[in-house]
């Protein structure tokens, strides 16, 4: 990927919530911090009595983890942003930075090292209405996660598993059935509505010619309904953007600058 091209930009991008869209941050940071190179698992993470105390709430999502309980860098990275953990964004959090308030200045010296001027992070998890951004700023973090192959093959996963637990934990991002979509990452609530990150790979042409990829960011569907409400609104509304693109982008990827390897 070396240029950026700007196919639209749809509503006022004032900042918004964004509940667990979060997560890409917490990742891109953690993996900053402590990168993993392909076939690493990272270092062995324990699992503190707060993160497995917060495994049996019912007002957020969470996975369920048990205190002294051992886990890699990547296996926890996976339970974070495909069924959207709360309690393990907060556990990388404090194992990163020393504590989650540490380590939110990290993401906020982050934004602003991205040039993100209209975000904000209160909290690694998203769970907090006052963590805000804008499909514009959410884009740029995007850009810039995907260019990490640990992140990138996370968040491309249907599904991933925890020791002692035979359910597999599914990413919540449907999205990734439609052809073509290799992530990214979900996030709703109330206040938030649906908001989705995604990424799509459309075919440049003939055979053996490789992709692009396409990034798009959608934020408040049906804020003030409900969760699932939202959520179902930005996985549909974002379903049809990308059916869109990958049906008529190929077609006209041949006018556009043939130096571009990634749109947003």
């Amino acid at each position: 990927m070396t240029k950026v091209g700007v196919l639209g930009v749809n509503g006022p991008q004032r900042p918004v919530p964004i509940a667990s869209v979060t997560k890409v941050m917490t990742a891109y940071v953690v993996l900053r911090d402590h990168p993993l190179r392909d076939g690493e698992d990272g270092p062995t993470i324990t699992v503190d009595d707060q993160a497995a105390a917060e495994s049996a709430s019912t007002s957020e999502s969470t996975a369920p983890l048990v205190a002294g309980q051992r886990l890699t860098q990547r296996k926890l990275l996976e339970v974070m942003l495909l069924p959207s953990a709360n309690n393990v964004a907060r556990l990388l959090a404090r194992w990163d930075a020393g504590s989650e308030e540490a380590f939110v200045q990290r993401m906020n010296a982050e934004a602003a090292r991205l040039g993100m001027t209209a975000t904000t992070y209160t909290g690694s998890s998203g769970i907090e209405s006052t963590t805000v951004s804008t499909a514009a700023d959410q884009v740029v973090l995007a850009r810039e996660a995907m260019k990490d192959p640990a992140l990138r093959a996370t968040v491309a996963l249907r599904s991933t598993t925890l020791p002692g637990r035979a359910a597999p934990l599914r990413n919540t991002n449907t999205l990734l059935d439609r052809p073509g979509v290799v992530g990214l990452k979900t996030g709703s609530s109330t206040p938030a509505g649906g908001n989705l990150m995604w990424a799509l790979e459309v075919p440049e042409g003939g055979a053996g010619s490789g992709h692009r990829l396409v990034l798009g960011v959608v934020l408040g569907q049906r804020a003030g309904t409900t969760p699932t409400e939202g959520m179902r609104a930005a996985l549909e509304n974002s379903g049809r953007l990308v059916d869109a693109l990958g049906q008529k982008l190929p077609q006209v990827l041949p006018a556009l600058d043939g130096g571009r390897r990634e749109w947003a």
